[in-house]
């Protein structure tokens, strides 16, 4: 019963951040539109604090210097899919991700267990990462991608972060509004926190996501994922992914996808049966 109402809670909070950051950009994107002020004769146009391009410029430097954007690596990861308030998982599926930089990435479902929609929500996260590896930079949190403000600086236990609002310049998928947690010594990325402005799948509405990195084997890559969304006509989900496997860097590029991947089934509704391990 705790469990539950912890989750039922936790929820509520997620889905009122979602709505308020919603109404921010809202705000955002009008005061853009109608009142950016224009400099008078003879004045320069105002400039973004130099504090905040700072941290901008050192954040895509070291992402430039990342090994992961040149180093072909797997990652296995897990997933657990929980309805409403259930404190168990309905669905448990276990994916192997494959990343071949510059722009490919293919994965396959290599366990399921549970509910057969936790695989189909897996699917349509996983086909939206592939999706957003084929656009390149398109989806990168730089500049080229999003506007920046800075809200604080904090810190997390010894490790000091700076905080920052992102809001993406165009309405696409694979970009977020949210903040994302930059790590004041290092610049890499630790955290983003956000709501697609586009939702990955039809079936898949307002999802709120959380993607945790950390360094393994020399890469900074994701190691985590967390996502609760309302699923069209079947009500609110919950789901998290952590990586359970070692990463392991590939010394050549692999010759073949790993799958084929399908488009999300249209019988997503369908709450019957229960899923076995795929084959």
């Amino acid at each position: 019963m705790h469990i539950a109402r912890g989750r039922s809670c936790r929820q509520i909070r997620v889905i009122a951040w979602a709505e308020r950051k919603r109404f921010q950009l809202m705000i955002f994107l009008a005061v853009a539109a109608c009142a950016v002020p224009r400099p008078l004769p003879g004045q320069e146009a105002p400039t973004t604090p130099p504090a905040l391009n700072l941290i901008l410029d050192l954040v895509e430097r070291t992402e430039q210097q990342n090994p992961a954007l040149t180093h072909p690596y797997n990652v296995t990861r897990q997933y657990k899919i929980f309805r409403g308030d259930d404190p168990a998982p309905s669905s448990e599926v276990t994916a192997q991700i494959s990343f071949t930089p510059p722009e490919t990435k293919a994965f396959e479902i290599v366990e399921s267990h549970g509910n057969p929609r936790g695989e189909k929500i897996v699917r349509a996260l996983l086909e939206q990462e592939i999706e957003s590896a084929k656009e390149g930079h398109r989806s990168d949190v730089s500049r080229l991608n999003y506007d920046f403000i800075f809200l604080r600086e904090q810190d997390f236990g010894t490790v000091p972060e700076y905080v920052l609002h992102i809001v993406p310049k165009r309405k696409e998928k694979g970009l977020l509004v949210g903040d994302i947690w930059v790590d004041a010594k290092t610049y890499h990325i630790r955290q983003i926190v956000g709501v697609p402005l586009k939702s990955p799948s039809f079936w898949i509405k307002d999802p709120h996501i959380t993607v945790q990195f950390a360094a393994v084997n020399g890469m900074w890559i994701p190691v985590s994922v967390d996502a609760i969304a309302t699923v069209r006509f079947l009500g609110l989900y919950t789901l998290t992914g952590l990586d359970v496997g070692p990463q392991i860097p590939v010394s050549v590029t692999p010759t073949r996808a790993l799958i084929s991947l399908p488009a999300p089934a249209a019988n997503l509704p369908n709450d019957s049966g229960h899923g076995k391990p795929h084959q």
